[in-house]
């Protein structure tokens, strides 16, 4: 006989019911998985991201360009060809000479072929400001980590170095500090070779660009250092550089990504401005402000030649604000407005 006090068996269990198509996606998925989704989902970035591919690839090949296209941009077409300008050295056909031959047109007085002369312009002002924002980067990464990391006297000297740098009107400064750098090299008497031009553009928008980054990093920094993973890692003696490099910088690439993509058409911008106030690059080298510069002084007769190294610098600019913009949602959903 049983008891009176005995307890029934508990009912078998019942098999689990099967997951929900969807459910539980994103379990496995890392953090870098998860922003491409979210990139994936954003049309105007996707369309960005596909507009500045394009121009980085026509950047890229260029020469390849030109060689199929069967021009280069330092051929003086109008000149060598009759029937090409008039005799104030204005295109003879409408809309700048387009046509079959010349897809953008002749360049005004000297004839040369725009559409490669654009092209080399793509090359050479995303050249210098590719290199720029590479370098910007990292050493405002070099530069944020140790003030923020190591505090006291260093991030007080680094702060005040930031702050000076950043009371600096840039634009100005580049145009009176410039020509200081290329006397040193070169005499007065002597052409600047292209690639030192180049070279010392780098250098000085480098030397005062890197600024903004590092203030962003060093604040990032000085608030992660206190935080508890990285107090663990202390007290189980990791040293420094594993502490910096191990737990602080995973943490920093969403705000150094966002701060890359929003430099680069900065540069952009910059090179151009530089080179339409003679500073920088100049004729007879291809370069968007160079050309803008050019068309400029022939607009009022040719307004077809600025419009297209403009209309693509805008184009471009906007395509890469607007990228950077998307990778910022992707990579930190809360930011969305």
């Amino acid at each position: 006989m049983t008891s009176p006090t005995s307890v029934a068996a508990p009912p078998p269990a019942q098999p689990a019911p099967p997951p929900r198509p969807g459910a539980g996606a994103g379990n496995g998925r890392s953090p870098a998985r998860i922003a491409w989704l979210r990139f994936r989902r954003d049309k105007a970035g996707v369309i960005s991201a596909g507009i500045v591919v394009v121009f980085f690839v026509a950047g890229i090949a260029a020469p390849l360009i030109a060689k199929l296209y069967g021009k280069d941009p330092y051929t003086t077409y109008g000149q060598n060809q009759s029937g090409l300008l008039n005799e104030f050295g204005f295109p003879v056909r409408p809309n700048g000479g387009v046509s079959g031959d010349f897809w953008f047109g002749v360049e005004p007085q000297l004839g040369r072929d725009v559409f490669t002369l654009l092209l080399y312009g793509i090359r050479n002002s995303l050249l210098i400001a590719t290199a720029t924002t590479v370098l910007v980067t990292f050493l405002g990464i070099v530069v944020g980590l140790t003030a923020g990391y190591l505090g006291g006297r260093v991030d007080g000297f680094v702060g005040r170095v930031i702050d000076i740098l950043l009371a600096f009107p840039s634009t100005l400064f580049f145009i009176a500090f410039w020509p200081v750098m290329i006397s040193i090299f070169v005499s007065p008497d002597e052409n600047t070779p292209t690639w030192l031009t180049v070279v010392s553009l780098i250098s000085v928008m480098t030397a005062f660009g890197w600024a903004p980054i590092a203030r962003l990093l060093r604040g990032e920094v000085l608030g992660l250092r206190e935080r508890e993973f990285v107090e663990a890692a202390r007290v189980t003696g990791a040293s420094p550089a594993r502490i910096i490099f191990r737990e602080l910088l995973p943490n920093l690439w969403t705000p150094i990504l966002i701060q890359a993509t929003l430099a680069l058409p900065m540069y952009v911008t910059t090179e151009a401005a530089l080179a339409f106030l003679g500073v920088g690059l100049s004729d007879p080298t291809p370069d968007w402000g160079v050309m803008i510069q050019r068309g400029a002084q022939v607009y009022q007769n040719d307004i077809t030649y600025m419009l297209f190294p403009g209309l693509s610098m805008v184009v471009f600019v906007i395509a890469f604000n607007l990228l950077g913009d998307s990778v910022r949602d992707a990579l930190d959903p809360k930011t969305r407005r």
